[in-house]
């Protein structure tokens, strides 16, 4: 199953967008593109695509599912283009989710899905949920290890005492006054 947490389509604005932290008013993202940071407003309309899912003649099938099934008939490639002529569209949504509710799910959401598709194919974002797990475990290791060599420096700069000129008399916790 191919992970989408963490990343969201802003409405008004082309592409997709990686979260990055938390801000005083919103959030701040990256564009997957052009790698450019901006900060999202809390009243900006924002969906995450491990949220939004297509609808079916039975229950609604999440977007990570139909990412999975591309990503499997492609076998990692990309999907066709989303600008190409709308019968082929269909025709290659119907091949990935073939009992799509054909009412309720028009040719402008197979675009934005083929779009959002290729945009994470390109930028090496399609990934199992077991690979961001396998990530996360090893960058938590990495910055345990960086802790442990920081604790180790700062307990050998703590040992080193304070030299003082010859003749300079060492004051602590008086404060002087400007009084002459």
């Amino acid at each position: 199953m191919i992970d989408l947490t963490g990343f969201i389509s802003i409405t008004g604005q082309p592409g997709l967008f990686k979260i990055i932290a938390q801000s005083k008013n919103g959030i701040i993202v990256e564009g997957l593109q052009d790698k450019k940071r901006l900060n999202v407003y809390a009243t900006t309309k924002v969906s995450t695509l491990s949220d939004i899912s297509m609808f079916t003649k039975g229950d609604d099938k999440p977007l990570n599912e139909i990412v999975t099934a591309i990503f499997d008939k492609e076998k990692g490639g990309p999907a066709v283009d989303h600008k190409a002529d709308d019968k082929a569209v269909e025709a290659y949504f119907a091949q990935i989710l073939p009992d799509y509710d054909k009412e309720r799910v028009y040719v402008s959401n197979m675009r934005k899905l083929f779009s959002w598709y290729n945009i994470l194919q390109v930028t090496g974002n399609l990934k199992t949920e077991e690979e961001n797990k396998n990530n996360e475990d090893k960058t938590k290791a990495l910055k345990a290890s960086d802790d442990k060599t920081k604790a180790k420096t700062t307990i050998g700069k703590d040992t080193v005492k304070a030299k003082t000129a010859v003749g300079v008399k060492k004051t602590s916790g008086v404060r002087k006054t400007g009084t002459a």
